[in-house]
């Protein structure tokens, strides 16, 4: 059996979740003995930021252009038994309508992005799939479960519309005999419709603690100069990096877009990242949450900065070891690339 995905990047982690997610999928694809292939536009800006390790059980070809990728690799979905587009593509449109005739047999959209995908097909704007190639796959695999699928079945007319959410693998995101260095810290890229959660889930209780260290990871963020004096900040952490920075930490800060609070059941992959490193999590909240991780048990709901605060200066760190321990069981259970990548063949079949 062939799998062909065309994605919005495997090779960088940089800005983006679709790489982690794309490479915990793929790995345990090509472990069922699946020959598996993934088809990226090489883009100057995750050229220069690459950190996809050498040696992979799957095949990565990149191609320069929307005609090189049309006449280089006709033949390879042609022969795929199952062709998989990923939302954020470059000339996603136009990439679709060439699927749509080449490849001979399944066919789906994957999307890792469905509440700003919902958003932005609501608003008119087809950046990367257009209201009418919906129902062209023959399935549509969302990030986002819960009345997303309702919406994709029933104002797009998706075929299937079927939840594939993001996972961990839970041999690289594991408890590791690290010294913890801060109290709380969050990884993320910069997101406008995060920072007030941001502010009030972690910066707003380090200038409240200042004899605590805090930490946040990830590009974009503005006006650090703002930020308490007990905040670090780390620019870009490579994902061979992840886990070594959640064991660091005594709890660590979930925020969710809006879009996807709004939407619901649609958690993050640092979220099942953190969870396999036995890592208390405290987070947002949003529909559906309680379905992937048992709240007070497994997470934390803290919605204001008085919340968090009450949390860090009661809570014993017996109590912090059982709930990380627990998210990590719940991981273990449902949530590890080994459970996507059967559901996934499970789909297919």
């Amino acid at each position: 059996m062939i799998i062909t995905f065309i994605g919005l990047t495997i090779t960088s982690s940089w800005g983006n979740g679709h790489a982690t997610t794309f490479r915990g999928l793929l790995c345990e694809l090509a472990s069922l003995g699946l020959e598996v292939h993934f088809l990226e536009h090489n883009m100057p800006y995750y050229e220069k930021e690459r950190d996809l390790p050498p040696e992979q059980p799957y095949k990565v070809h990149l191609y320069n252009s929307l005609e090189d990728l049309t006449i280089d690799y006709q033949n390879l979905v042609g022969a795929s038994d199952f062709v998989i587009v990923g939302s954020y593509v470059q000339h996603g449109p136009a990439v679709i309508d060439w699927v749509m005739v080449t490849a001979p047999n399944v066919t789906a959209f994957y999307d890792i992005d469905t509440p700003v995908t919902l958003d932005k097909l609501r608003n008119g704007d087809d950046t990367y799939i257009r209201p009418d190639q919906v129902s062209k796959f023959d399935m549509y695999l969302s990030f986002s479960g819960g009345k997303a699928l309702d919406i994709l079945m029933e104002e797009y007319n998706a075929q299937k519309a079927l939840p594939l959410y993001c996972s961990a693998n839970p041999e690289t995101y594991c408890p590791l005999e690290e010294e913890k260095q801060w109290l709380a810290g969050y990884l993320g890229t910069y997101s406008e419709d995060r920072q007030t959660n941001l502010n009030n889930l972690l910066l707003a209780p380090a200038e409240l603690m200042p004899a605590s260290e805090f930490v946040i990871a990830g590009p974009g963020f503005p006006e650090m100069d703002s930020w308490p004096k007990n905040v670090e900040w780390i620019p870009h952490l490579a994902p061979d990096q992840h886990a070594k920075f959640y064991n660091r930490q005594v709890v660590t800060i979930n925020v969710t877009r809006k879009a996807m609070r709004d939407l619901g059941y649609s958690p993050s992959v640092r979220l099942f990242e953190a969870a396999a490193c036995g890592i208390p999590i405290i987070s947002d909240e949003w529909e559906g949450l309680s379905s992937f991780f048992e709240i007070d048990k497994e997470i934390f709901i803290c919605n204001t900065t008085l919340e968090v605060m009450h949390l860090l200066e009661n809570i014993t760190p017996d109590e912090l070891v059982k709930v990380g321990t627990a998210a990590r069981q719940r991981v273990l259970r449902e949530h590890t690339a080994a459970h996507r990548a059967k559901q996934l063949i499970a789909y297919y079949k």
